[in-house]
């Protein structure tokens, strides 16, 4: 079985009560709501790799405030001729704050829209889980900087 590790960084903004968010599209096409953030390019610092993908989904230029944990998932996807591939993904969060730039929606990326959501209504959007765990981080500040998952 194939293995695949992607690195990726994501910011936490929160801003009058709203956080902001992207809309990219689950594997069959369904929009759903993420933390903006993205992959790192190979050789890439996160902290860089965090600004880039904010510039790049939403137009805002940030300020990283500080490092809210890591969340790791491992995943096996299905891919063609019955092969699966074994996927690790390593999530860095940070917390970011708006410092310039203008609200715009990315073009030819894995995002079409950015959207400020008032923090009570994220529980109710199409969302990642991400988003759930990044929150927690955000809220509670865990000391070990993780969300613990409810079997451990």
């Amino acid at each position: 079985m194939r293995q695949n590790l992607r690195v990726a960084a994501y910011a936490v903004c929160v801003r009058d009560g709203r956080l902001l968010l992207a809309r990219g599209r689950d594997k069959r096409g369904a929009p759903e709501w993420t933390l903006p953030g993205g992959g790192m390019e190979h050789g890439e610092d996160p902290h860089d790799t965090v600004l880039r993908e904010l510039e790049e989904e939403t137009g805002y230029r940030v300020e990283v405030t500080g490092l809210l944990g890591v969340d790791s998932v491992r995943r096996r996807f299905p891919r063609r001729f019955g092969r699966s591939v074994d996927h690790h993904g390593v999530r860095l969060v940070y917390e970011g704050r708006v410092v310039g730039g203008e609200l715009r929606h990315e073009t030819n990326g894995s995002t079409d829209m950015a959207a400020w959501h008032p923090l009570g209504e994220v529980p109710s959007l199409a969302r990642v889980g991400l988003v759930g765990v990044a929150l927690t981080l955000w809220r509670e500040r865990p000391p070990a900087a993780r969300v613990a998952l409810p079997e451990e």
